[in-house]
């Protein structure tokens, strides 16, 4: 049976991340894929001009008429934009325990833009990060999370993982790709591990939309089964294709998308 995957987070019209980069991200690793729209954005892979934020009743809306009538294997969530967005998320997703739920602490577009309102970080914290079967922060992310500098070294990054798991995840991705090197160090870490997912760092401009199509992939990956170990290895090994074959797309003259299909359209 194909798993139903749900993604609940911002519209990018580029298609480059976002809801848009979410469903190619799901459908491409196996899974339907579903979505809840937190925010509109105007943007493109220059950057972002303008958001139009949904209503949480809205976003509360959407997510009740799906539990009301479809089964859901997995949760992704992206940007949640608001507090109250993120109380929204919290209420929907009360009753729903035992489904796997991928949690992207969307903050900061790829140009700069403010994707997080400042009183949205507690509620991030407070409200979505214990509903969290895998938080995939970047380093800057972790570090805004628990309001410290971010991590410079690897042993950083586990003592922020270990520190993030403490939160309420049950398992903290930090991706190390913001750590200077010609490698991208990723750190799996849970209650009982500490795994390590090296990968060797591509020099590329098309980079737009990673966060979000790792996740998404993540989410696919456990609603096939898989566990957070072997389903991240599985993800990343599909976002470095996606990353390796950007140049083959042709998207605007800044941060361009991933290639979500790329082995697909290799065939």
């Amino acid at each position: 049976m194909i798993p139903n995957v749900l993604s609940i987070a911002g519209s990018d019209p580029s298609g480059g991340a976002g809801i848009q980069a979410d469903i190619k991200a799901i459908s491409a690793n196996g899974a339907y894929a579903m979505a809840v729209l937190t925010a509109l954005t105007a943007q493109n892979t220059q950057g972002v001009s303008d958001i139009h934020i949904v209503p949480p009743a809205f976003v509360r809306s959407q997510i009740e008429a799906i539990f009301a009538d479809i089964r859901v294997d997995a949760i992704k969530i992206g940007m949640i934009a608001t507090a109250e967005g993120a109380a929204a998320i919290a209420q929907s997703l009360a009753g729903q325990a035992g489904i796997p739920v991928v949690l992207d602490p969307v903050m900061i577009a790829k140009g700069g833009a403010t994707l997080l309102q400042p009183d949205a970080v507690a509620a991030l914290r407070d409200r979505l990060l214990p509903l969290a079967t895998l938080l995939t922060p970047n380093l800057p992310e972790a570090a805004h999370l628990l309001g410290v500098e971010a991590a410079t070294t690897r042993d950083d990054m586990v003592k922020q993982g270990v520190a993030l798991c403490a939160l309420g995840p049950q398992a903290v991705l930090i991706k190390g790709g913001h750590l200077s090197g010609a490698s991208s160090p990723d750190c799996l870490v849970t209650a009982q591990d500490v795994v390590w997912f090296d990968a060797p760092r591509t020099r590329t401009a098309n980079t737009h939309g990673t966060g979000c199509t790792l996740s998404s992939a993540l989410a696919a990956q456990l609603a096939r089964g898989l566990g957070p170990a072997d389903a991240t290895l599985a993800a990343k090994t599909y976002v470095s294709t996606a990353v390796a074959h950007a140049g083959d797309l042709s998207v605007g003259t800044g941060h361009g998308p991933t290639h979500h299909f790329a082995t697909l359209y290799a065939k």
